[in-house]
């Protein structure tokens, strides 16, 4: 198993895991129920993990793809970015999520706060897994890029079209 196959083993879950816990973590608030909460603090934990296994491997799968046709080291560049920005935002919701656990186990007041916070954190969390995700795809997709319809020179040529000189 090579970089690029464990990185793209490792990079689902901290989408998937902060999308559930999101949801998860409203039910807990909703039904006002410390162990939900502490389920999706949980998920948020493991999501910043996984986020830095893929970021781990990233750079190993960028070495094996950057210089295959369609793929272009701009896409990979912009995935990158936004991979970066994701995994900042998992890595501080997992800080928040094991202060989220500490205070529900302590039953501390300020835990519905702590709860509230990690709702809003998660919610960035899941707009940048999109973009990410979305990006992510792009690099071997290429059907799902917005220039899908364009030809071959154009995608090579980092998205302008090819001119012909008369």
């Amino acid at each position: 198993m090579n970089d690029a196959h464990l990185h793209m083993v490792v990079n689902h879950f901290p989408i998937i895991g902060t999308i559930f816990g999101l949801g998860i973590l409203i039910a807990g608030i909703v039904m006002k129920n410390n162990t939900i909460k502490n389920t999706a603090y949980i998920l948020f934990v493991f999501a910043a993990i996984f986020a830095f296994a893929s970021m781990a491997t990233g750079e190993g799968a960028e070495e094996m793809v950057e210089d295959m046709p369609s793929v272009g080291k701009q896409i990979i560049h912009e995935h990158e970015e936004m991979a970066e920005k994701l995994a900042l935002v998992l890595y501080i919701l997992g800080v928040v999520s094991l202060a989220g656990l500490f205070l529900n186990i302590k039953k501390n007041a300020k835990a519905n706060l702590v709860s509230f916070l990690a709702v809003t954190i998660a919610v960035v969390a899941v707009f940048l897994g999109k973009q990410t995700g979305t990006s992510g795809g792009e690099v071997r997709h290429t059907e799902i890029r917005a220039n899908a319809g364009t030809s071959s020179d154009t995608i090579q040529n980092g998205g302008e079209a090819a001119e012909d000189e008369d």
